[in-house]
């Protein structure tokens, strides 16, 4: 509650961006005020807003809500490839995958340095999570084979579970550090974690079936032989539809909630300043539920990698 209100008061005390246009230019007669400047033979009144100063308002709040959700380069870095340019640049999502990252090797290192017999305190919780992985999710869509794969489910799970809960710290930039914002909301990364799976997809199922065998299987039988050729170009490119689902669930889940609760402390700017108690009240509910969806968007996309990889166990 507390860090939405510090929020919103820095959101009422940091003017808005300033538009290029609307920055004083000079010219031959000295500097003009861009989109404050008078027609000639026109007049305002003192006091009055300009024609579409509302708009401009409300756009400038708009690009300040989405510049918080949106990556942004901190350390810039590249190399030439030949004619290529490279950029590898340190990023304000990278930093927060780092950070992601960081966290679960600390908490499942001292987790796990507390093993017992009858588990207790963080290694009891940590053992929990881990056996229903194993348990709920890889055995039962996995099969005979589900200990192969258990270990990458498992990574996938907490990673992006810390980088979920990580993104809802209400850390702002300071001193060059570009702030807290969410990784998995940035399509780039729910990309690279969606070919993972889908990588290991193809792996299981030629490991499971033979290299030959699966992409032979990979139209169900009894269909007509002049329908093969047809059939097999579906299934090939139905093949891509499901890194695809697991990269826009992911991504459009988490941030969604973000602009949600950015557009309601906005609210303040757009309406009044005497809403801030109803706004900020939504905002912690949304914040709240935030909290409960990283946890199920970090299930589903690894029920749904088990869940794909079961898939190409058997032959169709």
């Amino acid at each position: 509650m507390m860090a939405l209100f510090a929020a919103l008061l820095l959101a009422q005390g940091q003017p808005l961006p300033v538009p290029d246009t609307a920055r004083p230019a000079a010219g031959e007669h000295g500097a003009t005020l861009g989109h404050e400047a008078v027609a000639p033979g026109g007049s305002e009144k003192k006091g009055e807003k300009p024609e579409g100063a509302d708009e401009e308002e409300k756009g400038g709040i708009a690009e300040h809500i989405f510049h918080h959700v949106q990556d942004e380069v901190v350390v810039p870095i590249g190399f030439w490839a030949g004619a290529h340019y490279l950029r590898l640049d340190i990023t304000k999502h990278v930093i927060n995958m780092w950070i992601a990252a960081g966290l679960l090797l600390i908490v499942v290192g001292l987790g796990a340095r507390k093993r017992a017999l009858i588990p207790k305190g963080g290694y009891n919780l940590l053992e929990t999570f881990v056996v229903f992985i194993r348990d709920e999710i890889s055995v039962k869509n996995i099969g005979h084979h589900a200990d192969l794969y258990t270990s990458y489910l498992c990574s996938a799970f907490f990673f992006i579970l810390f980088m979920n809960l990580t993104g809802l710290l209400p850390i702002p930039a300071f001193g060059g550090f570009p702030g807290i914002s969410t990784a998995t909301g940035n399509i780039s990364v729910t990309v690279v974690l969606a070919l993972f799976t889908f990588g290991l997809t193809q792996i299981a199922g030629m490991r499971a079936q033979g290299a030959l065998g699966y992409w032979t299987h990979l139209v169900p039988g009894g269909v007509p032989a002049a329908l093969w050729p047809l059939m097999f170009v579906i299934e090939f490119f139905g093949l891509f539809t499901k890194p695809f689902a697991l990269t826009v669930r992911l991504f459009a889940n988490m941030v969604a909630g973000h602009i949600v609760i950015f557009f309601l402390i906005a609210l303040t700017l757009f309406i009044s300043v005497y809403v801030a108690p109803v706004s900020v009240a939504f905002a912690l509910g949304i914040f709240l539920l935030e909290l409960f969806v990283a946890l199920v968007q970090a299930y589903v996309f690894t029920m749904l990698s088990a869940l794909f990889i079961g898939m190409t166990q058997h032959a169709h």
